[in-house]
């Protein structure tokens, strides 16, 4: 008989439930490392046909750890999930093993593509370069806040400028050199961080023939290139380019039941950050760039009739599938073309 298996991780302990026949025949827990699983399984299922898990923290890892171990693994959609654990009377993590198991026995789960090593090295990468820029922009408006109140304004600039301007109004202010000297070295070395870091990505985007070609859309840059590729991996992974702008949550929502039916606000699923990104490259696109293209000239005309921010989303979501059929057929952008995707 085949047996399923439900875990519940967590970042100390895993909850493990074994299903075989329509009934749980055994149900533990051992701590949070893949091989000590895989051993337990082997133990308790030898003919195991589905390991089911939910996204969270350390799915990534699971997944990869378990397919090496030769375990069949499935990480599945945790919305999808939650809405078949609630039906429990109790919430515990043993009982959403159970649930888990069951889901996996019925095959009634939505499973999730779990990205890759590199992928994710990629997308760490970018994060801990936002971190760094957001922390240092944050650093240097707090030395202005403080030296306000000692009526020492810093004037405008940035960088060596800025920290030029700061060190000569300190000269001023023995006390307050002491205390904010410090502070400024902390900027000037997370800058110096964040610099390294956004070399590394360009670096990176310069050896990607699929960050190259994106790139050759105006209002789109090495960030939001990079990104992009991450996220889809292999553009096999979607039929249809039109696809992604509802993967990435650019498209409405929609609710029907009965005589009422209507279309909301953009659902806002999918990759939170990359869906910022591509906004971010449509308002480019309508206000900064300029060279004219079919995406733009469709995207202020579209501006006219329904408003600015709701043609840059427009924009966002017919940018979301260029890309992707860009990638599939690595033809450059056409700019007469565009619009017609």
């Amino acid at each position: 008989m085949k047996q399923f298996i439900g875990l519940d991780v967590s970042l100390k302990d895993t909850f493990v439930s074994v299903r075989e026949d329509g009934e749980r025949i055994w149900r533990g827990k051992c701590p949070s490392d893949p091989k000590l699983i895989a051993e337990l399984v082997r133990k308790r299922a030898a003919n195991v046909e589905r390991v089911v898990f939910e996204t969270g923290p350390l799915s990534v890892w699971f997944y990869h750890a378990l397919r090496q171990e030769g375990l069949p693994a499935i990480c599945i959609d945790a919305r999808h999930a939650k809405a078949a654990l609630d039906m429990a009377r109790n919430k515990t993590d043993a009982n959403d093993a159970d649930g888990l198991a069951h889901l996996a026995e019925v095959g009634f789960y939505r499973e999730v593509r779990v990205k890759s090593f590199d992928s994710m090295l990629t997308r760490t990468l970018i994060a801990a370069r936002n971190q760094l820029l957001k922390a240092t922009t944050q650093m240097l408006n707090q030395i202005r806040g403080l030296m306000k109140t000692f009526g020492l304004i810093v004037p405008k600039g940035a960088g060596r400028v800025f920290e030029g301007h700061v060190r000569s109004l300190l000269a001023s202010n023995a006390g307050l050199e002491q205390i904010l000297l410090p502070v400024l070295e902390a900027w000037r070395g997370m800058r110096a961080r964040a610099a390294e870091l956004s070399k590394q990505l360009v670096a990176s985007a310069r050896a990607s023939e699929q960050c190259q070609l994106l790139s050759s859309i105006p209002g789109v840059g090495t960030v939001t290139a990079s990104s992009f590729v991450a996220a889809i991996e292999d553009p096999k992974n979607f039929r249809k380019s039109r696809s992604v702008g509802a993967w990435v949550g650019l498209t409405t929502r929609r609710y029907q039941s009965g005589e009422v039916d209507y279309d909301g606000h953009i659902s806002r699923r999918g990759d939170s950050h990359l869906r910022g990104l591509l906004y971010e490259a449509a308002v480019v696109i309508l206000t900064r760039t300029t060279a004219d293209s079919a995406l733009r000239i469709w995207g202020l005309k579209l501006k006219e009739k329904i408003g600015f921010k709701r043609a840059a989303v427009a924009v966002a979501r017919k940018l979301a599938v260029i890309m992707h059929t860009m990638l599939r057929t690595g033809e450059l952008f056409d700019r007469s073309i565009a619009a017609e995707v």
